[in-house]
């Protein structure tokens, strides 16, 4: 079946037997299937056998052109990335107390994926060889082989063990692709299949759209980190435990690491709570109904478009935004002109980061003020335990809604209506935990401004002796100038 050209205006649901591809669109082309040396790692091999995908996967490396994407930049000619802690400044003060809040950069292309990582602030990696289980095609063999030690031994012990002119090799052929006959396959069983089974899917069942969508969600999901006793991790795995294929809610997701004690990875230092976090959940964001999902779109459908490379049509393996191939894929679909595609994206992501940074600095607000009751209870003041107890749960809804959706890398283009749904619950969260604790700090005979001092100068300037700052372009664009209310002093 096949997609007929669509207004950006309709929402129209359809559901595929197949691949999507426009009217006239080509397909890509089916090479005859190389053999492929079983468990062949190196990318090179492959691309002997298949050498227009292999180039245009080499292209990952290469900075993407400015100008292209209004939020997610890329990096520049000179490699230089992008900091969030500066862009947002509210997420250093929620994330102050462990890596992410010294350093958190909007990734690069898939060929950094290990490069970043090795060349981060130390803090950043002290989960141990974990952090390679999305990042290496190294990774399940190591897991295999090394067993506990794969999740408990430092990071760079781990890294050694993969072959020194392998050690920077991100995401490869092999993590996606049976070697003998090119078929999608699913290499982490220990992670992704894990949790299809918990949810009672058989992969073994997916159809080939389906897959196109599942290779992706080995990564691009978020995932929790077991701890043991001395902090060490233990293992690794998605919270998808409470969710359906389709429907994996944010309300699930905060169930489960809510509910299980060894996910508190790190202790959030203005509030002293233990805490679990989220790392980009791209899939399960665009997979919980939206509405490329339920027309049969794939990952792959926008991400990896066909392309012609020498006369022949293949799969885009530089695997990138749409906005940053100037909406290409978009127009197997949308017959509509490319600047009001890319016009209608932005309008998106103006919302979404609007109400984004409502809930982020009404979540960051709530911290401040269980700094100040936690203060005042040093001093001696007793507080009214069941207004702080819920006060707390409020908060911690809030902080791990408005995290999702910041963590996530289409800044709501995945899922609109999704996205927005989430960070106002973010925010009325955060309104009620506030409400609940001024009420307790005035019961307690503790004054409380009308506004409150977040203190960002001192998240963002001190943290740790790699200092990232934005340059002046890296500020974030903020369409309905909220930012001004919260950053005077830094906008004069």
């Amino acid at each position: 079946m096949v997609i007929r050209k669509i207004s950006a205006g309709m929402c129209l649901m359809l559901v595929l037997l197949g691949p999507t591809w426009a009217d006239g669109a080509e397909k890509p082309q089916q090479d005859q299937p190389a053999r492929i040396p079983e468990n062949t790692i190196d990318p090179a091999v492959w691309g002997k056998a298949y050498p227009s995908q292999y180039n245009l996967w080499k292209q990952t490396e290469e900075p993407t052109p400015a100008g292209k994407s209004k939020y997610k930049v890329g990096f520049d000619a000179d490699n230089i990335t992008y900091d969030k802690l500066s862009m947002y400044p509210y997420m250093a003060l929620l994330f102050n107390g462990w890596g992410f809040g010294v350093e958190y950069n909007e990734p690069r292309g898939h060929a950094y994926m290990i490069k970043d990582q090795l060349e981060i602030d130390a803090k950043r990696v002290g989960a141990g060889g974990v952090c390679l289980t999305c990042k290496s095609p190294y990774a399940p063999g190591l897991e295999k082989s090394m067993g506990q030690d794969y999740y408990m031994k430092p990071f760079r012990d781990v890294v050694n063990q993969i072959p020194q002119e392998n050690r920077e090799l991100g995401v490869a052929c092999i993590d996606c692709h049976n070697s003998k006959d090119m078929s999608l396959q699913l290499s982490r069983g220990f992670t992704l299949v894990e949790a299809l089974e918990a949810m009672k899917v058989k992969t073994e069942e997916l159809t080939k759209q389906q897959m196109r969508s599942a290779v992706c969600a080995q990564c691009h999901v978020t995932y929790n980190i077991p701890k043991n006793a001395e902090g060490k991790s233990k293992g690794v795995y998605f919270p998808w435990q409470k969710s359906t294929w389709g429907n994996i809610t944010v309300e699930d997701i905060i169930q489960q690491i809510r509910n299980d004690p060894e996910v508190g990875e790190w202790k959030q230092s203005v509030t002293g709570f233990k805490m679990a976090f989220m790392r980009h959940p791209e899939f399960e964001l665009y997979s919980n109904q939206s509405t490329h999902w339920l027309a049969g779109a794939a990952c792959a459908d926008c991400h990896m478009p066909a392309t012609k490379v020498d006369g022949q049509t293949v799969s885009d393996h530089r695997v990138m935004s749409p906005l940053k191939a100037d909406l290409q894929a978009c127009s197997q679909c949308h017959d509509e002109d490319t600047e009001f595609l890319k016009q209608r994206v932005i309008s998106i992501q103006d919302h979404t980061v609007s109400l984004m940074l409502r809930a982020g600095y009404a979540t960051a607000t709530v911290a401040k003020l269980f700094e100040t009751a936690h203060n005042a209870q040093a001093k001696g003041t007793v507080l009214d335990k069941e207004f702080y107890e819920q006060a707390k749960d409020f908060y911690l809804e809030a902080f791990y809604r408005q995290l999702f959706i910041g963590a996530e890398n289409s800044v709501g283009f995945h899922n609109p209506p999704e996205a927005m749904r989430v960070l106002g619950d973010a925010v009325a969260f955060a309104g009620k935990a506030e409400g609940l604790l001024r009420q307790l700090l005035v019961q307690a005979d503790v004054t409380v401004p009308m506004d409150i001092d977040l203190e960002l100068a001192k998240y963002v300037e001190q943290r740790g002796e790699k200092k990232l700052v934005g340059r002046p372009e890296q500020e974030i664009k903020d369409p309905f100038g909220l930012q001004e209310r919260f950053l005077p002093k830094q906008k004069k």
